[in-house]
C-alpha cells in the first residue's frame, strides 16, 4: 500500500515537471510513446526464512536466469513513466518467473534512464526439488545507460537504440535478483 502512494505522488508531480520543458535531453520528443524490448541476464537468491526460502536439506533456492522483457515508456518532459512484462527461464531451483511492472523515473545524461518500479511477478519452482510455484509483490531499481552517454551518440537518432540496463529487483523483500543486459528502444 505504501508503495502505491508513493507511486500515485510521483505521478501527480510529474506533469508539472514536465510541462516546464519542450524536448527531452536527448533532443527527442519529450511527449509519445517509446516502445521497447530486451534480453537480461541474472541470478536469483532467496532468502532461507522466505515462503519459497528453503525445500528440506536443499538449502535456500537460487539460480540463474535469462529473462526477455518487453514495454512501453511515456516520456513527460525530463521525467517518464512506463510498463513492463516479463518472462525469465530460471535454472538450478527456478523454473520460470514471469511479470508485469510499473516504472516511474527520470532521463539521466544525454540518453539515459534512473528508475524504480513495482508491480506482480509470478514463480514457478521446481517442484522435482520441492519447490513450490508462489506469486507476490516485486520492487527494484534500475539505470539505463544509452549510446550518446558512452560516446555513440551519432549512430542512432533521438531515444532510439540499445541500451546497457543494470537493476536489482526483490521479490517481497525476501530476495535479491540483480540483472545485466541490452534492451533495444524504438
Amino acid at each position: 500500500m505504501k508503495s502505491l502512494m508513493l507511486v500515485a505522488i510521483a505521478a501527480a508531480a510529474i506533469p508539472a515537471a514536465a510541462s516546464a520543458q519542450d524536448s527531452a535531453p536527448d533532443g527527442s520528443r519529450p511527449f509519445g510513446l517509446e516502445p521497447y524490448v530486451g534480453v537480461l541476464g541474472g541470478y536469483h537468491s532467496f532468502d532461507r526464512q522466505s515462503e519459497l526460502g528453503t525445500s528440506g536439506s536443499r538449502g535456500r533456492m537460487d539460480g540463474a536466469l535469462i529473462e526477455g522483457v518487453a514495454g512501453v515508456n511515456l516520456p513527460l518532459g525530463p521525467m517518464f513513466v512506463g510498463a513492463e512484462g516479463n518472462v525469465a527461464k530460471g535454472f538450478k531451483d527456478i523454473d520460470w518467473e514471469y511479470g508485469v511492472s510499473g516504472r516511474v523515473g527520470a532521463r539521466a545524461g544525454d540518453s539515459g534512464l534512473i528508475y524504480v518500479s513495482a508491480g506482480y511477478q509470478w514463480e514457478k519452482g521446481k517442484g522435482s526439488r520441492g519447490y513450490p510455484d508462489r506469486s507476490s509483490w516485486i520492487y527494484g531499481v534500475g539505470l539505463e545507460v544509452g549510446p550518446k552517454d558512452i560516446g555513440l551518440g551519432g549512430l542512432f537518432g533521438g531515444a532510439a537504440g540499445p541500451r546497457l540496463r543494470l537493476e536489482a529487483k526483490t521479490y517481497d523483500f525476501d530476495s535479491i535478483r540483480p540483472m545485466a543486459g541490452v534492451v533495444f528502444h524504438f
